[in-house]
């Protein structure tokens, strides 16, 4: 007995540490892995916010602008294909590391550039670079967190993208209007430059990393799933795809009104630059409540497929309104946004991150949001497309009926986006927020 009770303390008292180490890299891993994603929006949104500034400066017109935006989306679209399947093989950090370093430089030396030519090079470069971050950021988050707490710890993790987007656009339009264009690029590298020394620091790719074991239930989970950690079956494929081709259309929405929303209140209602990027912002920050909203009640009430379902019917009444009212005001415009921003954020953060985590496992969660994000970037890809012709056709911007054309596109998306959210909430009428990995 004398000599039990003692071990029986002294694993009592290893645990305790344990769970108190296992906390704190949490925490550690949780900062640097939101700061990275929300860093990387300061070398993606300068090009965004100066849109017609460039055109005015430059003298490039809104087709020119569409394939700069262009081929950024088909470098970052490649990389999302494989950037994911690299970092579940190489490390995640590293994967990250490189990626926000080479986002620092070439969005920086955009800040020198005005050739047409020498823009697209850079912005291709920055696309690739960018593609790092979404599909490793989820990675390393999902080997650090339990399956029964993803919804709701992504919810609040995933506001990097729309606080990030909130922040760094009208930062990046205030630099550029009061010290020059040039001066949105240096200003947006230099926060991410901030970012990375800090992430270096601070982001673990697993707890393995720094002598803790995996996750308890994840390492229960895996050993009974049908679904075994290195091989997809035929359901789980299936279902990746499905939200992939969800997100394909919900990103089609989300970067046509990051890309093109300044550009149109400038353009169609006379905004100054900066007073339109400050308008815009209102998207992302309303998406920041949306996606905390949406991730608890995924987790609240154990189905967070059909509580990004009802979300997006709020999306399609809010595109139906700016369908019909859009065109009439900039308050009404500025409400549509918000209302879309609150709808969409919360679909499009929790089933691309908690929805990939449980579709791919937690071991190659980066692999499954690398796919699932590829395919949206082909939405964003036909958005830009799609939207600087008719935007280019206008040839001024006074035509409202190519804008209510824009809104129209904008509604037929959300509306496809959550047919093919209804098909996956119908493959999987049980759903408990794990069923998309099993058979």
């Amino acid at each position: 007995m004398g000599k039990t009770e003692p071990s029986a303390t002294v694993r009592k008292i290893e645990e305790m540490q344990n769970i108190e180490l296992r906390n704190k890299w949490r925490m550690r891993v949780f900062s640097a892995t939101w700061l990275s994603y929300f860093g990387f929006y300061f070398a993606r949104k300068p090009f965004y916010a100066v849109k017609a500034d460039l055109e005015t400066t430059l003298g490039w017109d809104p087709e020119k602008l569409a394939w700069i935006g262009t081929i950024y989306l088909i470098t970052y679209t490649l990389g999302q294909f494989i950037s994911g399947a690299l970092g579940d093989k190489f490390g995640s950090k590293l994967m990250l590391t490189i990626g926000m370093l080479g986002a620092v430089i070439a969005n920086a030396m955009m800040g020198f550039s005005n050739s047409f030519l020498s823009f697209c090079v850079l912005m291709a470069l920055n696309g690739l670079f960018q593609s790092t971050g979404w599909s490793n950021n989820v990675g390393i988050m999902g080997r650090w967190l339990e399956s029964d707490e993803r919804g709701r710890v992504m919810g609040f993790w995933a506001t990097n993208f729309q606080i990030g987007g909130a922040m760094a656009l009208p930062i990046a339009a205030y630099l550029g209007h009061r010290y020059g264009v040039q001066w949105s690029f240096f200003g947006g590298s230099l926060v991410l430059l901030a970012v990375w020394v800090y992430f270096i620091l601070h982001a673990k790719d697993s707890p393995t990393d720094v002598g803790l074991e995996e996750n308890a239930r994840e390492k229960g989970i895996e050993a009974n799933s049908e679904l075994p950690d290195e091989k997809w079956n035929r359901r789980a494929i299936s279902n990746i795809l499905t939200i992939g081709g969800f997100y394909f259309f919900l990103k089609f929405i989300r970067y046509a009104l990051w890309s093109w929303a300044p550009y149109m209140l400038s353009k169609y209602y006379q905004m100054q630059s900066d007073e339109a990027g400050y308008i815009s912002t209102i998207f992302d920050i309303s998406g920041a409540a949306g996606v905390i909203a949406c991730g608890w009640l995924g987790d609240r009430y154990g189905k967070r497929n059909v509580v990004s379902l009802s979300f997006l019917v709020l999306m399609i009444v809010a595109c139906l309104a700016l369908f019909l009212f859009g065109s009439s005001s900039i308050a009404f415009f500025a409400l549509c946004m918000g209302i879309i921003g609150f709808s969409l954020y919360g679909p499009d953060a929790i089933m691309t991150s908690a929805g990939a985590i449980d579709a791919g496992s937690a071991k190659r969660a980066a692999f499954a949001a690398g796919i699932i994000n590829g395919i949206g970037s082909l939405g964003a890809i036909a958005q830009e497309l799609i939207l600087g012709y008719v935007l280019r056709s206008d040839n001024g911007g006074e035509n409202e009926a190519s804008l209510t054309l824009i809104f129209g596109i904008l509604l037929a998306s959300s509306v496809l986006s959550a047919v093919f959210l209804a098909i996956l909430v119908a493959r999987n009428p049980t759903n408990n927020n794990k069923s998309v990995q099993k058979n």
